[in-house]
């Protein structure tokens, strides 16, 4: 088993900045990508961003150039750097973690942009 928790959420104005971090325990050995999903008001969860152990990244659109992911292997913890906020991420940020059998899930943290 693997636990998932998120932290550094929270309210900021259109173009700032905050940082989500997330750490993973448990079974930790057997994670392979980790990453932040989002899911907005009436929206579907979709991904942000995920980083695989060797360091490569995958983003989405929306956020690139604007966001990053970071990923500290021999603590078992991501991050995510998030700047030049628009009110549309707005949403509740997911962190994941995925092993060779599922994907574990962090309780999900509210990120509000707004002035």
């Amino acid at each position: 088993q693997v636990q998932v928790v998120e932290s550094g959420g929270g309210l900021v104005q259109p173009g700032g900045s905050l940082r989500l971090s997330c750490a993973a325990s448990g079974s930790i050995w057997g994670i392979s990508i980790m990453g932040w999903y989002r899911q907005g008001p009436g929206k579907q969860r979709e991904l942000v961003a995920a980083i695989t152990t060797g360091g490569s990244t995958n983003y989405a659109d929306s956020v690139k150039g604007r966001f990053t992911i970071s990923r500290d292997n021999a603590l078992s913890t991501v991050a995510l750097q998030m700047n030049s906020l628009k009110p549309e991420d707005t949403a509740v940020y997911y962190c994941s973690a995925r092993t060779t059998t599922r994907n574990y899930w962090g309780q999900g943290i509210q990120v509000t942009v707004s002035s």
